[in-house]
Parts: C-alpha cells; structure tokens; sequence
C-alpha cells in the first residue's frame, strides 16, 4: 500500500486532517481491544502429517530469517509476524518488503532473471497478476498445505496459491462532506449526481490500468452488469488513484468526499482512528471480495521457513492474527473482538450478493475492450 509524500490540503481539510490527528493521538487505554490470541508455541494440530517435525528442523537450520514481499502495511502484517514468532522462537527476522501488487512479481522475476532474489513468500491481492506469474515456468514453489483439508478446496487459488484472506471491497466516505450513508452504489451514483459540481474531481476511483484496479472494477460489472449504468453517472466525477492508502489519506484530508471499491484492509485502521470523519460500507447490490494470494517462490532461500509461514497464516492461530491485522479471515471458527471476518461482510449484505473475484487470467483483447469502455465513461 502506497504512501503519497504530499497532498495539497485547503483551509477545510487541513482542519479535518488535524482533528483526525488528535483522535489518533489518544492513550492506549482508548485503543480498540482485540480477543487475545493464543499460540500454542512450537506444537502444530493432530492433522499434519507426522513428518512435520522434520519440516521445522529444517527450518530452523535455515538461520531463522524469511523475506517476504508484499502489497500489505506494517499495520496489516505486524500481528502475523508477532505470532509467527511466538509460534516458532528459532525464527528471528522476518523482513517484509511492502511493494506495489503488481510491482512484488516483476521484481522477483527480474531479481531471479539478474541471478537471485531474496524473496521467500509472495502476497499480493493482484489475481490477474498472480495468474500470470504463476502460469510462468519455475516462478510458484509446489506446495501442498496440511491446511488445506480444513479450508476447503476454494482457499487454493491457483496450483500452490492460497487465500490468506477475503477482502471486501467499500465505499469509503469522509462524514464531514458527505452526510447521507450510501447504502448500495445506486445510492451513492444517486448522490455524487444530485450536486455534480460539488462532486466534481471530489470522488476517488482505483486506477484500473493497474492489476488491482482492473481486478475489482472488472470484477464488479461482471458480477453485477448493472453496475455499468451506475458508473456511467459516477466515472466522469472521479479521479483515479493508484493505492487504497493514498484514497484513504485523501479522503481524511478532504480533498475527496468518497471513493469505490476500496480495500476495507487498509480502510479498518483509518475509521477506526478517525473518530468518525471517515466510514465504510458494503454495497448490498454486489460487495466485491477479492481473495488476497500467498505462495511461496520457487527459488526461495528459505524453503521450509516459507513453508512453515504459510501454514501458520492459514491456520487458525494464523487467521486471528490476519484478522487482527484488519484483513477479513474466512477461517470458522475465528471470531472475537478486534477481529475483521469475511462472515461479517456475509451478515451485512448476504451471500448472495457477494461478487467473488476469479484467480484466471483475461484475454488482452477483452481486457483492452473492457478498458476502452470503462475510460469512454469518464471523458
């Protein structure tokens, strides 16, 4: 998740800006609690096979040390890494690279084409992206998860890809500048189009000549094709960005009123700071969940500390801590306070109307297609 080094703020929304600064500011006692997680150190569940113990000493061999490329904030991974470590105390360093969704994949390529990469685990939301990379030879180490027969066969996103989590996407909006909630994106078309120049340039959409960007925005008119009469009314309002941080920031600041489809992961931290200015919510005519990818790469120096990482992060111990970290666990059973679920996306605007996004590759022609449909609508 991409920070922006500026954002030119008007006498408004630097007010805005520094009242949500001194909401963040508060004590640790007004921090929001989180149901404690407990690790069960060194011990893994009666289901793994019984050679597993041959997996950690070989991990512990490897030095204790993992790198890990990913699109996820500190916020987002530090729970993950705390527990990891708890889990395992031979692991010292885990190194997190934070990296752009499409960015983590040419990098490791290009590192791997130039003779090594440090990269151990790959995560990233990028399905399109991770369906190219994975499809290349000798780029995704084969790996079968002991986890997997818990998760089911859908947590497997691609050959030795798994679903560390199922993110919803929302509209984010700053309270202070929009005052009626949207409810769906009808709603919200409605509201960006009753006082266009008041909208104007004032809505964020995610750039879609980015993976991420195309990803979810392709996603929601194929999930819901209607969705093209309510872009029609919204797209020549907005302005494109490259990272759901930079959004949020934005939206903070005042410099826009709203956005669509963005992450709630990095959103979490951001309303619950925000004391108000800033909400979310789940479109109920078609919530798109995006599945965020974890696999391990192919030349990993670390192989079996790669291996036992992604099986804690699929665990349950693992999925508390992801939860923890503000992405949506899908695992049964995790639950508690503090903690962010896909169950909770699922109560709020039912199954049915939850548009899964697909690990599978797109034609270039119906992507250029798509493409060329979608920027006709913002001129």
């Amino acid at each position: 998740m991409a920070r922006s080094s500026h954002i030119g703020i008007t006498a408004l929304a630097a007010t805005l800006a520094l009242g949500t600064l001194g909401a963040c500011g508060g004590s640790e006692d007004d921090a929001p609690k989180v149901a404690e997680n407990k690790i069960s150190a060194g011990q893994v569940p009666d289901y793994y096979p019984a050679d597993y113990s041959d997996l950690i000493e070989a991990a512990e061999k490897e030095g204790g040390e993992l790198t890990v490329y990913s699109n996820l904030g500190d916020e987002n991974m530090a729970p993950i890494v705390r527990d990891f470590k708890k889990k395992y105390d031979f692991i010292k360093t885990v190194s997190i690279s934070e990296l752009d969704s499409d960015e983590l994949f040419q990098k490791t390529l290009s590192e791997n084409a130039a003779g090594s990469s440090p990269a151990d685990v790959l995560i990233s939301s990028a399905a399109t992206a991770w369906a190219d990379f994975s499809g290349r030879k000798g780029t995704v180490l084969e790996y079968k998860s002991p986890e997997l027969s818990e998760l089911g066969d859908s947590a497997e996103l691609l050959p030795s890809v798994y679903s560390m989590s199922q993110d919803p996407m929302t509209i984010a909006y700053n309270t202070t500048l929009m005052e009626t909630p949207p409810t769906t994106l009808t709603d919200f078309a409605e509201i960006v189009t009753s006082d266009e120049d008041k909208y104007k340039n004032k809505v964020t959409v995610r750039d879609p000549e980015g993976s991420f960007g195309f990803t979810v925005t392709h996603a929601l008119t194929e999930g819901n094709p209607e969705a093209w009469d309510d872009l029609k009314k919204i797209l020549p309002l907005t302005r494109p960005e490259t990272s759901s941080g930079t959004q949020l920031e934005k939206i903070v600041a005042g410099e826009y009123m709203a956005g669509f489809l963005i992450s709630a992961s990095p959103a979490y931290p951001v309303v619950e700071d925000s004391a108000g200015l800033v909400k979310i919510v789940f479109p109920k005519d078609g919530t798109v969940v995006l599945p965020r990818g974890i696999g391990i790469a192919s030349e990993a120096p670390h192989p079996a500390t790669s291996k036992l990482f992604l099986d804690f992060a699929l665990s349950e111990e693992g999925q508390r801590a992801v939860a923890e970290g503000g992405l949506a666990s899908y695992r049964e059973g995790v639950e508690g306070e503090g903690l962010h679920t896909y169950q909770e996306v699922v109560d709020a605007v039912g199954e049915e109307n939850i548009i899964h996004v697909k690990y599978e590759p797109i034609a270039k022609n119906d992507a250029a297609a798509w493409l060329e449909r979608f920027d006709g609508l913002r001129k």
